[in-house]
């Protein structure tokens, strides 16, 4: 039986305490050991509850305890979890988590730290929940050579434009109940301004990729700005709108961005509703694939760590190949872009915007818009948009168009 720690005893560590308890007949069958968690760590008393028994306050009692093999940090942020994260693996004890934004910053360093000691870093539930994409892209495609990412990478944020949509509800009102409903954070910002999805196409893209790419140079926007009349114009041009992560690699250039995009029918994104995630991956032989499941949540997340934890066990004495290895991939300017853009603007700018972007740019009027009318231009460069838009005296709104 081997031993195991975990590192925060919150929603997800709960989930990953009740998935090894409650599979844990399945997981032995299928490891050739079972799981036995030894500790928890978290700074809260739990009376009454069975982990009390084996809860401790004391991170010393986990790191010097030559039983324990494998942990699962599961605590988020960066202090403390990153120096307890250092300290297991030079304490040859492999590490398990879920902290996004921990394997964006320092996740090269950690897979390196893990390969000098022969253990593992593993972090797949650290992007879309419990869709097992990393392990995809690190095993399952490792004869493609991946060029293009892309998809719903945040539940939160398309649950609220997902009720926008039904509904057509103001942004802060469903933000409020998806907050009541436990959907989003009281501090919602990581979510609904993008730095979650953020820090997952950063990880993912330095997987596909093989270097790293800086989240924090990820051209990145929110969803706050989403109207109705944003939502029922898409809805006249067949489209919705979805919070989408992108990144390709093409002609030696490199882009990686998140933003708000205009999806149609013929996209399976169109329908991936509610606190879903979807995640497209391209690879030059194999094509098209797509990852679907849900991408949030105590039981989904917790799976995916379980898992991680039962791949340490499997492997234990060696490290498992990852293709993030060491350097850094410099991003192109999103200005270099090219799409096309959905554009917002006042009637009276209609014959100004015909000029500028073409006498053949279809126009859509809707009556809960007024006096606003909207287009959607054909594919140029973020450049040449931006060059055009100013010359309109005031535009709405600009969503991208997948």
């Amino acid at each position: 039986m081997v031993k195991a720690a975990i590192l925060g005893f919150g929603t997800v560590g709960s989930g990953v305490y009740n998935v090894l308890n409650t599979n844990s007949e399945l997981i032995k069958k299928r490891t050739g050991e079972g799981i036995e968690v030894k500790y928890v760590l978290d700074l809260r008393e739990f009376p009454g509850h069975p982990v009390d028994d084996i809860l401790t306050h004391d991170f010393n009692d986990i790191v010097n305890d030559p039983e324990v093999k494998v942990v699962a940090e599961v605590m988020g942020g960066i202090k403390p979890a990153y120096d307890f994260t250092k300290q297991c693996l030079l304490a040859k004890k492999s590490v398990c988590t879920s902290n996004k934004e921990l394997v964006a910053k320092h996740g090269p360093e950690l897979i390196k730290l893990a390969k000098e000691n022969d253990v593992n870093y593993f972090f797949e539930a650290s992007c879309g929940g419990g869709i097992p994409v990393i392990r995809s892209l690190n095993e399952a495609l490792i004869a493609d050579e991946i060029d293009e990412i892309s998809g719903i990478l945040n539940g939160t944020t398309n649950y609220i434009l997902t009720r926008m949509s039904r509904e057509g509800s103001l942004f802060d009102d469903v933000l409020k109940d998806a907050q009541d409903m436990g959907y989003a954070e009281r501090n919602p910002e990581a979510d609904i301004e993008g730095f979650d999805a953020q820090r997952k196409i950063a990880i993912l893209s330095s997987i596909a990729f093989g270097k790293t790419v800086d989240h924090e140079k990820v051209y990145t926007e929110g969803i706050s700005k989403i109207t109705p009349s944003d939502i029922e114009f898409a809805k006249e041009f067949g489209c919705t709108v979805k919070l989408l992560a992108y990144s390709r690699h093409r002609d030696g250039k490199y882009h990686a961005f998140v933003a708000p995009f205009m999806v149609d029918r013929e996209n399976p994104l169109y329908s991936v509703d509610g606190v879903f995630n979807a995640i497209f991956v391209h690879g030059n032989m194999l094509g098209d694939a797509m990852f679907y499941g849900s991408g949030a949540g105590s039981l989904p997340t917790a799976s995916a760590v379980a898992a991680d934890m039962a791949q340490a066990v499997k492997n234990e004495g060696r490290t498992v190949y990852n293709n993030w290895q060491e350097g850094s991939i410099e991003l192109s300017p999103i200005d270099t872009f090219e799409g096309r853009f959905f554009v917002r603007i006042e009637k009276s700018d209609k014959e100004t915007a015909k000029r500028v972007f073409g006498d053949q740019t279809a126009f859509k009027e809707i009556a809960l818009a007024g006096s606003e009318c909207a287009f959607i231009t054909e594919v140029m460069s973020e450049k040449d948009f931006e060059e055009k838009a100013s010359k309109l005296s005031g535009i709405k709104s600009r969503i991208r168009v997948k």
